[in-house]
């Protein structure tokens, strides 16, 4: 299957999604429907531990699509739309695999919504990053309202939504927003390094420990621990769990088969 608006690259275990919706990368629908169906594509590919979501060119994502909104004429139109983007967004947070988004440049309104949907962010010094929709006279509609004041804290949150205020990456990473910034020349070796290291692990590990993370996140601390329990027991009847602790106490490195 061919796609217009989003490119799928694979290597070494790691699938690298760019969004290519010049000049911008804006979100319009066919971008969202595309992306859905790559994220399909890859969460069901065994061969794929990491993905990382980038954007083409200058940009990551400035946004959604602001023509399409004048097409919207009733609440209905618009509600249906943000749970569109709200579903999409979720089905990213939840999957067992990790997604780095690399922000390579502006990521701005549904264009952040997305990156915190990921579950690592890193991004340039220069990226520009924030949330303008009450500038058109409407609010963050993709899941921004939720996840910016949970991945830094409330009164934040308001602070940038409010005020529509722009941010670099350097000041998303000082208060939370982002776990790495760096120069946008080391921005790619930076984000597949972090891949790389990954891939190193087990899958089984890696999907035990989102679940885990996520379990809490959504449902609390008691329910978390509950399922990290839980999840820490089943691994003790893996072969990889095996391996990892008999290849430390050869002192050697595991060898990993996801069994």
């Amino acid at each position: 299957m061919e796609f217009q608006k989003v490119k799928v690259a694979v290597r070494k275990r790691i699938a690298t999604i760019t969004v290519a919706n010049p000049p911008a990368n804006a979100l319009n629908r066919q971008t969202l429907e595309e992306l859905s169906k790559v994220i399909e594509r890859v969460a069901g590919d065994d061969n794929i531990q990491v993905i990382i979501l980038t954007g083409e060119g200058k940009f990551f994502i400035a946004g959604a699509e602001i023509k399409e909104f004048t097409t919207i004429e009733y609440s209905q139109q618009g509600e249906e739309l943000s749970k569109y983007g709200q579903n999409l967004f979720t089905k990213i947070e939840q999957l067992s695999k990790p997604v780095i988004a690399m922000i390579n440049g502006a990521c701005l309104g549904g264009g952040l919504e997305l990156a915190m949907a990921c579950h690592v962010r890193v991004a340039a010094y220069s990226a520009k990053i924030g949330l303008p929709e009450l500038n058109l006279g409407l609010i963050p509609g993709y899941g921004g309202t939720q996840r910016l004041a949970r991945l830094t804290n409330r009164e934040k949150a308001i602070e940038l939504i409010l005020s529509s205020d722009i941010i670099d990456g350097e000041e998303a990473h000082l208060i939370g927003l982002v776990s790495k910034a760096v120069a946008l020349e080391e921005l790619e070796a930076t984000v597949t390094a972090l891949a790389e290291k990954i891939t190193a692990k087990s899958l089984l590990t890696i999907r035990a420990a989102l679940s885990a993370v996520e379990r809490g996140c959504v449902e609390g601390q008691e329910k978390g621990l509950q399922r990290e329990a839980e999840l820490f027991g089943k691994l003790f009847e893996s072969k990889d769990t095996k391996e990892g602790i008999q290849a430390f106490l050869e002192k050697r490195r595991p060898i990993f088969k996801d069994q």
